[in-house]
């Protein structure tokens, strides 16, 4: 799947198929940190009973809510900043323990730095750069 160019909500059915009323199909969770196009086609994925989580809208922030969606899946769409201490502290802790693995595509020496943004602006990397000194 290529990120800018594909069909996400298009891809996530190929793979869960389509949501059904009777509970068959999508996904149980989506964490939508973009807004803008993705926030509706989130809403598409998810199964009946799931759970959008929204945690930023670099990509747009005046989004349409198709309510038929909401309530005939008995969807939950929730907020989450993550800024609290105690959410910090959480983090940190699943961090210590191993329990969470960050996607890191590549390693890169500061002195490309200039590369490594373009990477991320470019959208060519799946998860993160890790830049070292």
């Amino acid at each position: 799947m290529s990120y800018p160019h594909d069909d996400m909500r298009k891809a996530v059915w190929s793979i869960v198929e389509k949501p059904r009323v009777v509970g068959a199909g999508g996904v149980n969770l989506v964490i939508n940190s973009t807004g803008g196009g993705t926030w509706m086609d989130s809403i598409r994925c998810l199964k009946l009973g799931g759970r959008l989580v929204t945690c930023g809208a670099t990509a747009g922030f005046d989004e349409k809510v198709d309510v038929r969606y909401v309530w005939t899946f008995e969807q939950n769409l929730m907020g989450s900043n993550g800024w609290r201490r105690s959410d910090i502290t959480t983090l940190l802790g699943y961090a210590e323990d191993g329990s969470l693995v960050p996607v890191i595509d590549k390693v890169m020496p500061l002195e490309e730095v200039r590369e490594a943004e373009r990477l991320i602006e470019d959208r060519k990397v799946f998860g993160k750069i890790v830049v070292t000194p």
